[in-house]
């Protein structure tokens, strides 16, 4: 099987190579970037090929995968920065990246028949209530233009291909980039006390757990829409951010107090955070699919990998 994986600068799409490559699939990975750098520890994807590619423009797009004709892309190139998403300098770039590149994509997979794999988010949501969303819920309402970026892209996913998987995740780690625990380790190393919000509820997801479950789907026809994030330890085990920061602190060593907030007390961010992020997996397991372990236990192997 041959697979196109967009994005593989960031922390997903590196680790889908690299799951891809270690199952003896073929991939070819594709960024913007001229040369593709690899990992903050100094490593790369060299086993397999690199293309460089701006899925905002649907030439190249077209061009480049009706050459590469791959069997299954998997779209991880995304605007993720969701509060400089609000900064009305940068609204069209995002559009044009999760929205329109996005389509780009959606229409050179329809031209070479291949499957397609989005990975979205929970932002396409309004955050309230306390009911894990449903992968099937069309109760859209996006609260920033992050999320409804990535709903536009969806939309356009849903519209253009029968053959795609729509994966939303939410709280994202993983070795490539940057992330919540590597931020808040390297905080609670020069503070004695962190202020972290404890009314925004949902579970992480660990990039290396999720590229797995991502291969295992493409090698399916079982399509449609999902949820992925890492398990809760027990049944409606969300957590917040609080919970996990002292979590990560209390496996990593460090005695740096936690201190909940609300959001509005926190009031740092610039764009409306979803309080609800809870997302409902059991779709996952109905399909056949295995589930991602506990966060706790993702936690764990990403510490002891990262050597922050």
């Amino acid at each position: 099987m041959k697979v196109f994986v967009t994005g593989v600068g960031g922390q997903l799409g590196h680790d889908v190579v690299n799951n891809l490559v270690s199952r003896n699939h073929e991939a070819v990975g594709s960024d913007i970037q001229a040369v593709y750098s690899g990992v903050n520890d100094g490593s790369a994807v060299v086993t397999a090929p690199y293309v460089q590619m701006d899925i905002t423009q649907a030439d190249a797009v077209k061009r480049t995968i009706e050459e590469i004709k791959p069997d299954v892309i998997i779209h991880c190139a995304a605007w993720t920065a969701v509060d400089a998403a609000e900064d009305e300098a940068n609204r069209e770039k995002v559009h044009q990246i999760n929205a329109v590149g996005t389509e780009n994509i959606a229409r050179a997979a329809k031209a070479v028949d291949a499957k397609m794999v989005y990975i979205s988010t929970d932002y396409v949501f309004d955050g309230q209530g306390s009911r894990p969303w449903e992968p099937d819920d069309k109760c859209y309402a996006p609260l920033n233009v992050y999320g409804q970026s990535k709903l536009d892209g969806e939309l356009a996913v849903s519209s253009i291909l029968e053959k795609y998987f729509i994966v939303r995740i939410a709280w994202v780690f993983g070795l490539n980039g940057k992330n919540f625990i590597k931020t808040m380790i390297n905080v609670g190393k020069t503070h004695d006390t962190v202020r972290v919000v404890n009314d925004q509820i949902g579970t992480p997801t660990y990039t290396l757990d999720l590229a797995r479950l991502l291969v295992d789907m493409v090698e399916t026809e079982k399509y449609g829409y999902y949820h992925a994030t890492n398990s809760e330890s027990e049944p409606g085990g969300y957590i917040s951010w609080y919970d996990f920061c002292v979590e990560f602190y209390k496996q990593y060593g460090l005695a740096t107090k936690v201190i909940p907030v609300t959001t509005e007390e926190y009031g740092l961010s610039v764009a409306a955070r979803p309080f609800n992020s809870r997302l409902e997996k059991k779709k996952l397991v109905e399909a056949g699919f295995q589930q991602l372990p506990t966060w706790q236990d993702a936690v764990k192997r990403y510490l002891q990998e990262a050597k922050l």
